[in-house]
């Protein structure tokens, strides 16, 4: 983080100082007492299970010198001379308020990514393409929400080229804020699905949240998409630039002579109608992992990068983990794809332990969240798809086994009312040469059925 001073913070965060400290510059910020340093700006926030004003002395102790509050009734006499304290009206606004404050003042470009799945992924890749050129930031872990963003804003300096920040939603309006806050120049929507639908109800409303990482953009801006996808076909201009990338039309970008493998695809880039001499290659599977791929590209592409350096930072790729983690254990593989899921994911996944060289094929599924109404048949379609891709055992945990017994049959497919029962009877019927996809919705914490094969010997 660059040095920010006692003014800037109070101009920020439209606050008003309450006691005045000795110190005036700050340069990181913290949301938990447990974690604060010497001279931390910490913000007192206020959850459902927690009250960060009940960790002010605990701060102060670790040595934060200034402590961001929306509570005046505070005993400030004991507190020491180099601290200060600003009140605002609400700590998660004034969170916010300062890390847009502090956006400002960077000079880096900034990508922005949101969409129902594959964020994650392309943001990995993202990151990937662009560094054999620059220096670039990454969102860490799950850090996508309105609290998380800011701590990575706050994360970033003018020692970096470029910062990728993943955008997540679950409702109307949160990706506006975050976009108010982030400020991208180039916005990517890999996807419109399902996911959020519980709370959106309709694939337009979605779209409308996805949507909103455009609210600030200017004839400056870019948005990339993802043609293939049915809710982005048809997305045209507005008062910035549209990028489409795909594999079944005429995009900007799309991806041609495609070889998936096991752990790698290889494909070329036709961009604007002229296609690449060599192919890129990037060690992840899936056809999915094209559009992903393609995304990245036209990133780097209007970032001003070569094919040859597009290729040589792909080659460096470090992906997240839990998201199609190729797992070789000697007799037997693991496709770890545990992290999340939802409809798309899931096909996607799916997929891949389609074209996996292996003797048998077995689907380890687990519930899908958030899709209100659209649950059953979800999981119902999910079934239908592990029969299409000649899925040899499906076995299934949670509250949607019959969806998934009604899409895929009764023959080979086993079901259990938990994880734990579904480890047990896997470990006792791994057989040499199997391949095996665990995916759920991140909940369903089936990381611990990887955990727990990975154990398992033939």
């Amino acid at each position: 983080m660059e040095t920010i001073t006692l003014k800037d913070v109070v101009k920020g965060v439209k606050g008003e100082i309450l006691k005045e400290g000795k110190t005036t510059q700050f340069n990181r910020v913290s949301i938990d007492s447990r974690k604060v340093c010497a001279g931390d700006i910490f913000f007192a926030l206020v959850g459902e299970n927690f009250d960060g004003h009940s960790y002010i002395d605990m701060a102060i102790k670790s040595g934060a010198h200034l402590c961001i509050v929306h509570k005046k009734n505070l005993n400030l006499s004991g507190y020491d001379e180099d601290v200060s304290i600003i009140y605002v009206e609400d700590t998660r606004i004034a969170l916010l308020d300062l890390a847009e404050h502090y956006r400002e003042k960077l000079k880096l470009k900034v990508i922005g990514i949101t969409g129902s799945t594959g964020k994650t992924s392309t943001k990995d890749l993202v990151a990937a393409a662009l560094s054999e050129k620059y220096k670039v930031f990454k969102t860490k872990g799950n850090f996508n929400n309105e609290i998380g963003l800011p701590l990575m804003v706050f994360s970033l300096d003018n020692s970096y080229d470029v910062a990728i920040l993943e955008m997540g939603m679950s409702s109307l309006g949160e990706i506006e804020r975050l976009a108010k806050v982030a400020k991208p120049d180039i916005a990517i929507i890999t996807n419109i699905g399902l996911s959020h639908i519980e709370n959106l109800k309709t694939r337009d409303n979605i779209l409308k949240a996805k949507m909103e990482v455009t609210s600030f953009f200017n004839e400056k801006n870019v948005l990339i998409i993802n043609g293939d996808n049915d809710m982005l076909h048809n997305l045209q201009a507005q008062d910035y630039k549209i990028i489409k990338i795909g594999l079944e039309n005429d995009y900007n970008f799309v991806g041609s002579r495609i070889i998936i493998d096991n752990d790698n695809i290889k494909f070329n880039v036709i961009e604007n109608g002229k296609e690449t001499e060599s192919s890129i290659e990037v060690g992840v599977p899936g056809k999915h992992n094209v559009l992903n791929s393609l995304l990245a590209i036209a990133v780097a592409r209007e970032l001003g990068l070569t094919y040859d350096e597009i290729s040589i930072g792909i080659r460096k790729l470090e992906f997240t983990s839990m998201r199609l983690d190729i797992i070789n254990c000697g007799n037997y593989i693991i496709i770890n794809d545990a992290y999340n899921a939802s409809p798309d994911s899931m096909e996607a996944a799916l997929e891949v332990l389609k074209n996996y060289e292996g003797k048998r094929k077995i689907a380890v599924l687990g519930t899908m969240k958030e899709l209100g109404n659209e649950a059953y048949n979800s999981h119902e379609r999910v079934g239908s798809y592990a029969k299409k891709c000649n899925v040899d055992l499906l076995l299934t945990a949670g509250e949607f086994n019959e969806a998934f017994k009604s899409g895929f049959g009764d023959e080979n497919l086993v079901s259990f009312h938990t994880g734990e029962e579904l480890l047990d009877f896997l470990s006792t019927n791994i057989k040499d040469g199997d391949v095996i996809l665990v995916k759920a919705s991140r909940t369903m914490k089936f990381e611990h059925i990887v955990s727990g094969i990975q154990r398992t010997t033939v």
